[in-house]
């Protein structure tokens, strides 16, 4: 049982001294009494184990409805990375969870990990749990169990929670009766980032329409991974294939950073849950117990599964090749206009074709971005003494040319409310947690305005001012942050005095901007890191127009669901579907020479692995395995690094073993049929290895590493990257640039032009002074 902490407005004593004496007997008073009613109120809202033993005490629920079940969601899924720490009298720290619109809330439970001060006043501290601003718990803290890991389960009415709901978790604590600092450091709590919330919730029907299309396949309400089959009706073709490329794309643009898992089957729906079915057929199909007539053209149909009456599928169909792409682009670009539960495509306006860098999750190099393009302007604005990061995402072109660059000018405009007296109060630019710069936020005393500033202060209480910071491409990534945090001094004013007024605002301008127009686009290759984290080289353009992916011959349900799964890798990376992908077998690559090339192998079934073996840093021969290594393997080094030629470490040893081909590998290198382009190798010993492939790109907690150099082998959970091999490079320099960058490459080359330069100069000075000689004689 958990008593009910009277309020601190309802509880705290007076602070003027000559009233302290006689109000101290009246305030305990009511104290006592507040916190014998409170916990009469507060009986059943939490269950709380001893104070002492961190052990969970699970309170006894009611029978769940026919065909419930639980989700559990941490709050680091629900994208809280690191503890909260709240501090102070009063703070507060919250996650946003959503319940998906094919399920209802039977009961919530929230198992709560924390700790406390052991300074604090037990009758006057409590933490509270929030659901959408309304209490579900408020628990309190005992002397027995502070400064120990604590653990408790909180019972959450089902009716306070929502479509989209905030957990909010509130820290109200206090160490004396007598006057205290509002900010003293004994003042905290830390909630631990492996408390569970627990759902426990029931399926419902939703509607055959294609107009809740993504539901029920990709939900935004739910933060798990995106796990979704395709169904192909027969033995599938290049066209129906990148159709599908297409579809997975589009669902791996929608998933983002939960990310997106697809796998493949041929011929049979699946026993239970959703999937996506791929028909190209000119009579009716039967797929098991479905059975879908003949079909009028490209059409989209959204059912029923009939093995699930839960699930939907969704069939794409056409009576040919072109057919299945229209009505699969149809899907892909425009859903949203997509009405009842069957439509036959008629046509499709082509869009104007993509231009490189174009993809709208990356920012454009070509103009200045506003940052209210990259985020809510409504999370901009913040509140309090010490409110925390505004983080923005800032996902940058991988190839951005950083040699002898100053950084990315970003132009800060901001506004705050100045405070009567400070000396520390400021603002932070940093970028992946790399402090680049603090900005002051001068105090109205020490700010020279006088009757303008007066003047400005009357029409609009926040201040607002401009600066610029140049942000270092040497710590930016693919996958940047740039963090901007307020930090308001708090001046102390004396004992008794000390009264923390919530009054402090802090706005970044929407219309701040980036502006990358400066850069060069150049880089060296290979390098599976970019690959890894931004699809690059292939989504340069964002529908993959240039880029052709080779499956094996005779490939299945395995090599088609690693494409599909890379395909909603890239589709996470633009924010846009792969509607130009290229699908072809081995014997016909020279038909897509001119583009980068994605390659799938599993065993032997990959001939083009033979052919290029000379360029591969490994393979498979016989029942070995073959991996050239260079020194990069002994260096302690970061893998990307300003110096351009760091990576190049040439192989000076093969490795070949035997054993069984279980390995699995991701290698790059240049085209073999065209310099300036690209080839990356997904390989595996077996079919079922390349989805060890394709889980190391998706990622996670459970990889220590990540893909990186030109050359990364996967062993279930573990991933190494061996070799950088000879590099090569694409992208575009200006003149000046590229003349500077040539000749710091090499140095008989910087040789060479110094002493031409000079020889040219020496020539033009020669026939100047013979001029000048010549008029002199005249």
């Amino acid at each position: 049982m958990i008593m009910n902490p009277p309020s601190r407005s309802a509880t705290r004593c007076p602070r003027h001294p000559f009233m302290r004496l006689a109000s101290s007997v009246l305030c305990l008073g009511a104290m006592i009494h507040m916190a014998y009613a409170g916990a009469a109120t507060a009986a059943s809202t939490a269950v709380a184990s001893p104070a002492a033993t961190p052990a969970v005490t699970t309170p006894v629920a009611d029978p769940l409805p026919a065909g419930s079940y639980t989700r559990e969601l941490t709050l680091k899924q629900l994208g809280r990375l690191d503890t909260m720490n709240l501090q102070g009298v009063e703070a507060s720290d919250a996650v946003n969870f959503n319940i998906r619109a094919d399920e209802v809330v039977n009961g919530a439970q929230l198992v709560l990990s924390y700790s406390y001060s052991p300074a604090l006043l037990a009758d006057l501290s409590q933490i509270n749990v929030l659901v959408n601003d309304e209490v579900a718990a408020s628990l309190a803290l005992p002397k027995e169990g502070a400064g120990q890991p604590q653990q408790q389960v909180v019972n959450i009415p089902p009716h306070l929670i929502t479509e989209f709901n905030r957990l909010r978790l509130q820290f109200i604590g206090h160490y004396t009766m007598q006057c205290e600092d509002p900010q003293h450091s004994s003042l905290w709590a830390k909630i631990n980032v492996g408390s569970e919330l627990k759902l426990s919730v029931s399926p419902i029907l939703l509607k055959d329409d294609l107009s809740i299309l993504p539901l029920p396949f990709f939900d935004r309400r739910d933060a798990s991974q995106l796990n979704l089959p395709f169904v192909f009706a027969k033995q599938p073709d290049n066209a129906t294939l990148e159709a599908a490329g297409a579809l997975s794309s589009w669902m791996g643009a929608l998933a983002t950073y939960r990310g997106a898992n697809f796998t493949s089957a041929l011929g049979q729906i699946p026993q239970q849950g959703n999937a996506i079915v791929l028909v190209e057929s000119k009579e009716a199909v039967q797929l098991g117990s479905l059975q879908i007539p003949e079909l009028k053209g490209a059409t989209v149909t959204l059912l029923a599964n009939p093995n699930d009456p839960r699930g939907k599928l969704l069939i794409v169909a056409g009576r040919d090749a072109a057919e299945l792409k229209l009505a699969a682009n149809a899907v892909a670009m425009g859903s949203k206009a997509l009405v009842g539960s069957s439509v036959v495509i008629d046509h499709l306006d082509p869009l104007s074709p993509r231009q490189p860098y174009d993809a709208p999750n990356w920012v454009p190099s070509d103009r200045p971005v506003r940052l209210g393009e990259l985020i809510e302007t409504k999370q901009l604005s913040v509140s309090g003494y010490n409110p925390g990061n505004i983080t923005i995402p800032v996902r940058l072109p991988p190839d951005l040319f950083n040699w002898r660059e100053a950084g990315v000018p970003l132009d800060l405009k901001y506004r705050y409310t100045p405070q009567q007296e400070s000396a520390n109060s400021s603002l932070l630019v940093s970028l992946n947690n790399n402090f680049m710069k603090s900005m002051p936020l001068p105090s109205l005393k020490s700010l020279d305005g006088g009757d303008n500033l007066l003047a400005m202060l009357k029409k609009d209480e926040s201040l607002p001012r401009e600066a610029r910071v140049l942000l270092p491409l040497g710590v930016a990534s693919p996958r940047s942050q740039l963090q901007l945090r307020f930090m308001f001094d708090y001046i102390k004013q004396g004992e008794c005095r000390d009264i923390i007024i919530d009054n402090m605002r802090g706005l970044i301008d929407p219309d701040s901007s980036l502006d990358l127009r400066g850069f060069n686009h150049y880089i060296a290759l290979p390098n599976l890191g970019v690959f890894n984290d931004s699809g690059f080289p292939f989504t340069r353009l964002a529908d993959l127009s240039q880029s052709a992916v080779i499956l094996p011959d005779g490939s299945g349900p395995q090599e088609w669901g690693a494409y599909l799964t890379v395909m909603g890798r890239f589709g996470e990376s633009t924010g846009y579907p792969a509607t130009a992908v290229t699908v072809v077998q081995p014997k016909d690559v020279q038909s897509v020479r001119d583009k980068d090339l994605l390659v799938f192998a599993s065993g032997a079934n990959q001939p083009l692995l033979e052919q290029w073996a000379s360029h591969l840093p490994a393979g498979f021969e016989g029942t070995g395995h073959r991996f050239s290594l260079s020194d990069l393997t002994l260096r302690v080094r970061d893998w990307i690094s300003p110096d351009p030629q760091a990576n190049q470490r040439k192989p000076r040893l093969q490795v070949t073993y035997s054993g069984a081909n279980s390995s699995t590998y991701l290698a790059g290198f240049e085209s073999p049929l065209k310099s300036e382009r690209s080839v990356v190798v997904i390989a595996s010993g077996k079919p079922e290895g390349l989805a060890d492939a394709t889980a190391a790109l998706i990622g996670g907690d459970q990889y220590k590493d990540t893909i990186q150099g030109s050359l990364a082998v996967v062993q279930d959970k573990r991933i190494t990257s061996l070799v950088a091999d000879e590099q090569y490079y694409v992208g575009d320099l200006s003149l000046f640039k590229r003349m500077q960058w040539m000749l710091s490459q090499n140095l008989l080359w910087m040789l060479l032009v110094t002493v031409c330069g000079l020889a040219l100069v020496s020539l033009l000075l020669f026939v100047f002074l013979r001029s000048r000689a010549r008029k002199r004689l005249s």
